[in-house]
């Protein structure tokens, strides 16, 4: 059943190569030209395109060994000078090398699906079919699929205890793409307390500190530390030039309003106390309206205290605290700990893509992809798995901004969500499986009603900008108020799923745990949600 699964969902991802394609084709083939015509001290250096090359070494790398594949397709596509290039045959390279690479996000997949006892296959079909990452790398155009392989094949390892090559595979894949970094100190607590401290805790609480092995503690260092000098060591004489490409701090807060975290509400709220303000004769400061303009630049409120990236960063961090504190702790359980520490990565997550610096729509993909693992694993995962995965795919639409692909984005994600809504709650005993109504509309499987009511609103939402937005004329004088409002309304449910996650991780009582995993993860048990 995997392998049908996967010849369908790669038969539709050959069906969109002809689609529309952002600017990221453009620079993934600029990196190719860049990384087969330059010489390795260049590679961090050369600008003969805007789009210079910004991931870490590892990546770098990929890119070369790609583009001596991409001269057998279309010697042109690797010549420095021919920028915007973009033959049938270079569209057809850079497509398939995102669809061959999927395979290690399909391998991913299956390895931690393989883990559950009941709902694998349907973990596995969540996975493989995302709309999100359906729409970001095989229409927009990215690589972001076989990274999150990566990401699914650490946690397989982590949940069975493999604590080196859970450590190989994430110090990999922060070689890859560094955003990853938001995670990583789940990654770090997790290991240091299940794997250093070799005595489980007797109340749960206090650490058995006599138990640190300092003999772990070196396996994982020297594990991570030769992945990164395997990496960054052919560029050790030019670490300052590669760190400033890869942390761009002058890019801005925002990505205009397309990211919808907390950040997008602060600058809504900044521009409607600029109003008031105005109209009431208060002085203050008069800005352009850049942030709603979709440009990626700096930007001061006007009435709100400016966010700078140290800023932005300290929140980021201290939003996470409380969950790394609570994740030590679960993690003195041997019995629990690695649902413990999947939810925790989840919330993390969550945490960067709310506060983060810069961050990018395309970011809430590392919340869905780990809370799909666990949607068959508790009833509140179940929930907001729901919730946030509408809301989360919703938020991706203006990615594919062309109204010829309208159809296609309702269509894959209405399919996702139809799978999702129908399978995921009959898993459980204590949440409705059909829908049902009251007050006049339907409530939908394994939700509230509030929140089903909410994402009703979607569907004003979709109506608004695809045709009452045109309608009214508002196309020529506010192009970018579709964008503002999509961005607004699913940072309304982000905020709302990050405060209930979070509550819901903090308040875990380890006596609500559920029954799904193999033997091969002996430590769980078998429970009713």
């Amino acid at each position: 059943m995997l392998v049908e699964i996967t010849l369908i969902v790669t038969a539709a991802k050959l069906f969109f190569m002809p689609l529309y394609r952002s600017t990221d084709f453009e620079v993934h083939r600029n990196w190719l030209a860049v990384t087969n015509n330059r010489t390795i001290d260049q590679w961090y250096y050369d600008e003969t395109s805007e789009w210079t090359l910004d991931y870490p070494p590892f990546f770098a790398w990929l890119e070369y060994g790609l583009s001596h594949i991409a001269k057998v397709f279309d010697p042109e596509m690797v010549k420095l000078e021919n920028l915007n290039y973009a033959s049938d045959m270079t569209v057809l390279f850079q497509r398939l090398s995102v669809i061959v690479l999927d395979f290690v996000f399909i391998y991913g997949t299956k390895s931690c699906s393989q883990l559950l006892n009941e709902g694998n296959l349907l973990v596995f079909i969540l996975l493989v079919t995302n709309p999100g990452l359906l729409m970001v790398d095989h229409i927009h155009f990215q690589y972001n699929g076989f990274l999150f392989g990566i990401l699914l094949l650490s946690i397989s390892n982590m949940i069975t205890s493999n604590f080196i090559a859970t450590a190989f595979w994430f110090a990999v894949l922060l070689n890859f793409k560094h955003i990853f970094l938001y995670v990583a100190p789940v990654y770090v607590v997790y290991m240091l307390r299940a794997y250093c401290f070799t005595v489980s805790s007797n109340d749960g609480v206090h650490t058995p500190w006599y138990s640190f092995s300092l003999t772990n503690l070196i396996k994982l260092a020297l594990t991570v530390i030769s992945v990164f000098c395997l990496s960054f060591g052919p560029f050790i004489d030019q670490l300052p030039q590669v760190f400033s490409r890869l942390f761009p701090f002058k890019r801005g807060l925002c990505h205009a309003y397309w990211a919808p975290n907390f950040w997008a509400l602060y600058n809504i709220a900044d521009k409607i106390l600029q109003k008031l303000c105005l109209k009431f004769g208060i002085p203050v400061a008069i800005t352009e309206a850049s942030m709603t303009g979709g440009l990626v630049q700096e930007f001061e409120h006007a009435v709100l205290p400016t966010i700078t990236p140290s800023i932005a960063f300290a929140i980021t961090a201290i939003s996470m605290i409380p969950a790394l504190i609570k994740l030590w702790h679960l993690g003195a359980d041997r019995g629990y700990r690695c649902l413990s520490f999947v939810r925790c990565l989840t919330l993390c997550a969550t945490c960067a893509f709310m506060f983060g610096w810069h961050v990018h729509e395309k970011a809430i993909l590392m919340i869905l992809i780990p809370l799909s693992f666990l949607s068959v694993l508790g009833d509140i995962d179940c929930n907001l798995f729901l919730f946030i995965s509408v809301v989360g795919n919703y938020s991706l639409f203006p990615l594919l901004y062309p109204k010829n692909l309208l159809s296609i984005k309702i269509f894959i994600l209405l399919t996702h969500i139809a799978i999702a809504f129908c399978y995921i709650p009959a898993l459980y005993e204590l949440i409705r499986i059909k829908p049902h109504k009251k007050r006049g509309f339907m409530i939908l499987p394994g939700l509230k009603r509030f929140q089903s009511l909410y994402l009703y609103g979607f569907m004003a939402v979709c109506i608004y900008e695809n045709s009452i937005h045109t309608f009214l004329g508002f196309d020529k004088t506010l192009p970018f108020l579709p964008l503002m409002i999509t961005s607004v309304y699913c940072a309304l449910g982000v905020c709302y799923f990050w405060f209930y996650y979070y509550y819901y991780f903090l308040t875990f009582n380890l006596s609500r745990v559920p029954t799904l995993m193999t033997s091969r993860s002996a430590q769980y048990e078998k429970k009713v949600t």
